[in-house]
């Protein structure tokens, strides 16, 4: 078998698929060491293609046991074979095509095709990985009817599952073993196919829909951890309910499965019918999660289920378009996440991610349009720009045609392409049929990468009453995007006088033009004025404010986000400055009377929204903050956000305690808004007070510590007292790793915390926990939770002046990778925003790309690789 290079794909060359697939056949015969896998498809050749076209079948790491065209088996000399792809010439216009194919899911580390989590042989097909299991056009435009069956020994395999409804299952042949039959009704891609087998525990429901179907509703799981699921199912009716009543969606089949894995690449796969989950996208109970995990449970389970219209009915043409079901789908989340909650707090989290991983991403080597123009690796374009920014574009569509019509749009857009796989231009074009909407200078933001900024500036006439606002936005250059044309941004716009009342209604101002000017009549005084409220684009905002503006905003702005993101800004003026005097060798710049003051108002009279006080007290994190200098420092981002933390402790000792009084609790743990806000202000509060060391502090933690019945105080104690030095430090954390030793997802946040613990050892404390036995550093969830979490959340210690902490990581990248090339892709971007820092930091992260790069990575690092060194990076 000769091998063959990745080349790079580019959405222009797209073309359509020369033959379809109707049916396709799956037999698939699981054995202790190893899997056969015969596939019978009835394929034609489609109407555009010449009669001599070639079938090109995708395929890797598998071996080709027989390929049979009408029954007639091809020798070698008929096809061509290389480790990537089997070819067949000389094929008649409609013929039935078998392909018998071993494969060994056991060592199949990467955790694509099929593979073993645990005792669970599960599938993760999403992007390519289905050409792990059988030769197949592995394209998201080649759609069959999938029926399938699994044999399999009963005894280790008593559980068998496809996608559709199950039509028949009994014994087989041999003794011991059995068997089960799925069809799906469903014409999907291969992509969406799941196949799971092994001896599973299993919860139970049922859903009525309103038209009176009764679905039948089945969580699998490894036994033993049955009553972590029930949160996971309660969350998916949650979501099958709000579908109905918001879309008119209605789920289509009997049934609804779902298995939850240890070992996942991604968080969850909607494969239609049978959803794999990630644990730590399903497991939650108030003694091993905190409110953060029952929220993300809640919101991916919802983000999988809506993919069902958004994603599986309507798919994708090709992996260009994976904005289009992501995207999509992530804004749908996002607003079944804020109608469940505080919807403030939930928009902020939202605008966080773009502002905190986004927005680095397009000022770094890896930036790219929501709908990426070329890729080598697919794998390596699932983004956050893909998935959040795209969801952010989605958003701003809705906002610009009203709710209702968005949501009649989408209606209009299912029904109009039910069962294709078609283009991001669909559905645009659904929506201005639908909104009578003119969309076309808004396509921009789908093919233009970059974070544009809006700038603004006041003139304003005390004689006349009137304020001339002037809008102008610019994207600055990208690589392989120079030149950029001007977006159409929608500005949420609000006008406040002096006592911060507002002047007239919000309203929102369409920025088309590189420059544009709005006229306000009888405004009487000159105002404070609140911008992009509710975030209501991805974009950074230019606007002169003062502090004492920004502290109206914050007392006053009826906009959660504007609220917060006022004293984010207020924040992040003194920030700078210190880090700039710093930079330069000055003495370091304090706290200003305005901030201050703007704290002690927030305090005194703090919002209803407890989780919105939390978190305007929380800092900006050290990315964002990064954000706003052209080189990066990241240890004088570090000091003068400590020294900045530390004042405001300080400063507001005996109010932060008595905040913390107040929002302790003795009733038993429920997991709803109320009480959520209530233990984010006590974990806020804790963990500024232990800024100041002091005893009382010390004892409070650890009360809080001993005497908590869930884990979210458990790990408010943890983070508060983490950077602490010797005691109550080693023993908490000590207790904490003999107490829950047994429970993975929970040693994934002790990983995590002692990863990010700021000490001298740092570096030496993380490589002894990577040969640490207990762990099995083949899951990603424990690299995600040690690596990711000591080089994001320990950047002290990564970015520590020897090196050590950029050679550390990059050993792992290599030794990841030669497993599990998705991880060590991942991994690698972690160093390539290099250029971006400071000499003294880049270079070193720079010299580690270098040196990563003349290994024999796999093509998916080192397409991460080559973005991260080239010249116009």
């Amino acid at each position: 078998m000769t091998r063959a290079r990745a080349t790079r794909k580019f959405r222009a060359d797209y073309n359509q698929p020369a033959y379809l697939f109707d049916t396709v056949d799956l037999y698939v015969n699981i054995h202790d060491d190893h899997t056969d896998v015969r596939a019978v498809s009835n394929v034609r050749r489609a109407a555009q293609a010449p009669a001599d076209a070639t079938l090109h079948l995708d395929g890797r790491d598998m071996e080709l046991r027989s390929v049979a065209v009408n029954g007639r088996l091809l020798d070698a000399e008929a096809y061509q074979l290389d480790d990537r792809a089997l070819v067949l010439h000389d094929l008649p216009d409609t013929f039935e095509l078998t392909v018998e194919t071993g494969i060994d899911p056991d060592s199949n580390l990467s955790l694509e095709g099929l593979y073993r989590s645990g005792d669970i042989l599960c599938t993760q097909c999403e992007a390519t990985g289905f050409s792990r299991i059988t030769y197949f056009p592995d394209r998201p435009d080649v759609m069959a009817r999938y029926t399938t069956l699994i044999e399999a020994d009963r005894a280790t395999n008593p559980v068998l599952l496809s996608n559709g409804n199950c039509i028949a299952a009994g014994e087989a042949d041999t003794e011991g073993r059995h068997y089960a039959v799925y069809h799906d009704p469903y014409a999907k891609p291969c992509y969406l196919f799941a196949l799971v087998a092994g001896d599973l525990g299993m919860i139970r429901d049922s859903y009525t829909t309103g038209s009176g179907r009764d679905i039948d509703l089945r969580l699998y799981t490894e036994h033993g951890n049955e009553s972590q699921c029930h949160h996971a199912m309660a969350s998916l009716k949650q979501a099958m309910a709000w579908d109905e009543q918001t879309y008119g969606l209605e789920y289509d089949l009997d049934s609804y499965v779902t298995v939850a894995v240890g070992s996942f690449n991604m968080g969850a796969m909607e494969n239609k019918g049978l959803n794999v989950f990630n644990t730590a996208c399903i497991f939650a109970r108030p003694d091993t999660a905190t409110d953060a995990d029952f929220a993300r449970v809640r919101d991916v389970v919802a983000h999988e289920y809506f993919h069902n219209y958004t994603g599986n009915r309507v798919t994708c043409r090709d992996w260009f378009q994976l904005s289009l079901k992501e995207g999509l789908t992530v804004f749908r989340e996002h607003q079944f996440a804020i109608d469940q909650g505080s919807p403030g707090v939930t928009r902020i989290e939202q605008a966080r991610i773009i502002r905190e991983v986004q927005f680095p991403q397009d000022a770094g080597p890896r930036a790219h349009p929501v709908r990426p123009e070329s890729y080598v690796e697919m794998n390596n374009f699932y983004t956050v720009t893909v998935y959040h920014k795209g969801a952010e574009v989605i958003r701003m569509m809705a906002e610009i045609a009203g709710r209702d019509a968005f949501i009649r749009g989408v209606q209009h857009y299912l029904h109009k392409h039910d069962g294709q796989a078609v283009a991001i231009e669909d559905f645009v074009v659904a929506m201005e049929e639908s909104t009578g909407q003119d969309l076309a200078q808004f396509r921009r933001w789908y093919g233009q990468a970059g974070t544009p900024t809006v700038s603004a500036a006041t003139a304003y006439d005390a004689a006349s009453q009137r304020l001339q606002l002037t809008l102008r936005q610019y994207t600055p250059p990208t690589p392989g995007q120079v030149d950029k044309q001007a977006l159409d941004i929608p500005v949420a716009c609000a006008l406040y006088d002096a006592a911060g009342k507002p002047l007239g209604p919000a309203d929102v101002l369409r920025l088309q033009q590189t420059e544009q000017t709005w006229t306000f009549d009888d405004v009487a005084a000159a105002p404070t004025l609140s911008l992009l409220r509710g975030f209501s684009a991805p974009a950074k905002l230019d606007l002169d404010r003062s502090d004492e503006e920004l502290a109206r905003l914050m007392a006053h702005d009826d906009d959660p986000v504007s609220r917060w993101d006022a004293a984010q800004q207020l924040y992040l003026n003194t920030l700078v400055t210190d880090i700039s005097a710093r930079r330069s060798g000055a003495q370091p710049v304090a706290a200003g009377l305005a901030l201050l003051d703007a704290v002690a108002a927030l305090l005194d009279e703090p919002p209803q929204d407890r989780a919105l006080l939390a978190a305007m007290l929380t800092l900006p994190g050290v990315a964002h903050i990064g954000e706003q200098f052209e080189q990066i420092d990241m240890h004088a981002i570090i000091a003068a956000r400590d020294s900045l933390r530390h004042q405001l402790a300080a400063h507001f000792a005996g109010r932060l305690e008595a905040l913390a009084d107040a929002h302790q609790s003795t009733q038993p743990y429920h997991f709803d808004v109320t009480e959520a806000g209530r233990r984010r202000v006590l974990g806020t509060a804790l963990a500024l007070l232990a800024t100041l060391g002091v005893e009382r502090v010390s004892e409070r933690i650890q009360s809080l510590y001993d005497t908590a019945d869930n884990m979210t105080d458990r790990m408010s104690a943890l983070e508060a007292v983490r950077d602490l030095p010797g005691e109550p430090r080693d023993t908490i954390m000590a207790d904490f790793a003999r107490q829950w030793r047994h429970e993975p997802l929970v040693m994934d946040k002790w990983l995590r915390l002692q990863a990010s613990t700021r000490r001298p050892d740092a570096v030496a404390t993380v490589d002894r926990l990577l040969e640490d036995g207990r762990f099995d550093f083949t899951n990603p969830n424990r690299i995600r939770a040690l690596l990711a979490g000591f080089v994001r959340g320990n950047p002290a210690a990564f970015h520590q002046a020897d090196g050590a902490g950029y050679r550390l990581l990059g050993r792992e990248i290599e030794r990841i990778d030669a497993f599990n090339p998705q991880m060590g892709a991942s991994l690698a971007g972690l160093l390539a925003s290099w250029r971006r820092y400071v000499p003294e930091q880049g270079e070193g992260m720079r010299a580690e790309l270098e040196r990563l790069s003349a290994q024999p990575v796999s093509d998916n690092t080192a397409e991460i690789l080559q973005a991260a060194l080239a010249a116009s990076a």
